[in-house]
């Protein structure tokens, strides 16, 4: 008999996926990606503790699979820089301009890009706007908002809770929080949703950005209590283009995680059965989420300053590298983290100086609106068999396309009157004056279909 340990087979590539041998790059595009990229990582963790990509065609990147390399990765940033001006492949016009990941990948002047003294600078300045988000304002309005999109399709008795509720519900806190009058809001909503569906990218870019440009206008004239005028207020000194830029990230990088987190959590309570059995673990079905099927699967965009090896592959300086977040957190060696009591020690949020600055109010956004749909709708459950669910393809988000439910129809019961000093009712009040004329010369920027900022903030009055 042989004593030598028989040798683990070689992963095949999953169904779908066209990598033949160690040098082949995987791609992490297309539905058979989307329809189960656990398949994927498992078959990417046999390169090491990172793995050559492909993040759309003719996009190449390293993909750090592995929750050790990964941190040090997030947390080194003498030999990686976040500046993406740095990205090799698009300087040399091998990723084109019109590639369909370069919206998310090409460098704009926001703290996410930064580095040094200019990160901190514009770090610090959001994070302590942000930090100034009243906890008990923001439960409100998520409340406010809540029932207006519930009282939409309440009566129907059956809604999509990613286009009806999850997709909606982050734009709306958003344009709350940071004190968009109606007409900004409405096309606030429309670019942010553009940009991240694909439809017509481009326009959505510039009425989003148009539309913030606007926004910073007003609150120079204007201030509120709001965290436009936080940042605005900010010792750091943002200039009129900071602004529009912080803004924008804000908004985006908020907004599109945040319907992907409250999408995939309900899932999750939808189609488990031990949280129906149990109650009341809206938190713990949020962790689990976080750990599982994290908003953003893939991203984390970084640069090595030199000619370097990491985490066994060989770089290039200014070669493209990224973190799975969602195959670091499923590796080996990670449930016995969960259960020594790191529950929430996932890399969900990113960590290191780049971590989200806005983990605490998404989280708190989350529970309010689960918890507020799950009180109106209490006999809501999963309309389709699980099975028949499709995921939205890409290599960045981990997004349902719908997610059906049903629920006795209920007459929907308005939301007690807004006080006056809670944020939706003030907004109604303070932000009727319309923003600055545009220039004669510009040209006009109107999203082709709007008005839901308006219909809520009109329905509020009521």
């Amino acid at each position: 008999m042989d004593p030598r340990p028989t040798p683990a087979p070689v992963p095949v590539p999953p169904p779908g996926c066209p990598a033949h041998g160690s040098g082949a790059r995987v791609p992490l595009y297309g539905p058979e990606f989307a329809a189960d990229p656990e398949a994927y990582y498992a078959y990417l963790r046999h390169y090491g503790p990172a793995a050559p990509v492909e993040l759309a065609p003719g996009v190449e990147a390293t993909l750090v699979t592995d929750y050790t390399a990964a941190l040090q990765l997030l947390n080194d940033s003498v030999s990686f820089r976040k500046d993406a001006r740095r990205w090799r492949a698009f300087n040399e016009g091998e990723v084109g301009p019109d590639s369909p990941v370069v919206p998310l990948l090409a460098y704009r002047p926001n703290c996410m890009f930064a580095d040094g003294a200019d990160h901190v600078r514009l770090r610090q300045a959001v994070t302590d706007s942000m930090a100034r988000v009243d906890v008990r304002r923001l439960s409100r309005s998520t409340e406010q908002i809540s029932g207006y999109l519930i009282s939409q399709f309440a009566a129907r008795g059956s809604a999509d809770l990613v286009g009806d509720y999850a997709k909606q519900l982050p734009l709306f806190v958003f344009n709350e929080l940071f004190g968009c009058p109606a007409g900004i809001g409405d096309r606030v909503l429309f670019g942010i949703s553009g940009m991240f569906d694909g439809v017509n990218a481009e326009k959505a870019t510039e009425v989003l950005f148009g539309a913030v440009g606007e926004l910073v206008a007003l609150k120079r004239a204007q201030p509120g209590d709001d965290v436009t005028s936080h940042l605005m207020r900010h010792d750091a000194g943002l200039s009129d283009e900071e602004m529009v830029h912080q803004l924008a990230l804000l908004l985006g990088a908020g907004a599109e995680p945040l319907r992907n987190l409250l999408g995939n959590t309900l899932h999750r309570l939808l189609t488990h059965e031990r949280y129906a059995r149990e109650g009341g673990l809206v938190e713990e079905a949020l962790d689990d989420t976080l750990w599982e099927n994290p908003p953003m699967s893939n991203y984390a965009p970084h640069y090595p300053v030199r000619d370097m090896e990491f985490a066994g592959r060989d770089l290039r300086a200014g070669d493209l590298v990224m973190v799975s977040f969602a195959a670091a957190n499923g590796g080996a060696g990670q449930g016995h983290s969960r259960r020594a009591g790191g529950h929430r020690a996932h890399l969900a949020w990113s960590a290191g100086p780049h971590a989200c600055p806005s983990k605490d109010p998404a989280r708190h956004i989350t529970v309010a609106a689960i918890d507020h749909l799950f009180n109106q709708l209490p006999d809501i459950g999963l309309a389709v068999p699980e099975d028949s669910l499709t995921w939205r393809p890409g290599p960045f988000n981990r997004a349902l396309a719908t997610l059906p439910a049903r629920f006795t129809p209920v007459r929907p019961e308005r939301t007690a009157a807004a006080a006056p000093d809670t944020p939706a009712q003030a907004a109604l009040e303070s932000r009727r004056p319309a923003a600055p004329p545009r220039p004669a010369d510009a040209p006009e920027q109107r999203p082709e279909r709007g008005g839901l900022w308006s219909s809520f903030l009109t329905w509020l009055t009521k």
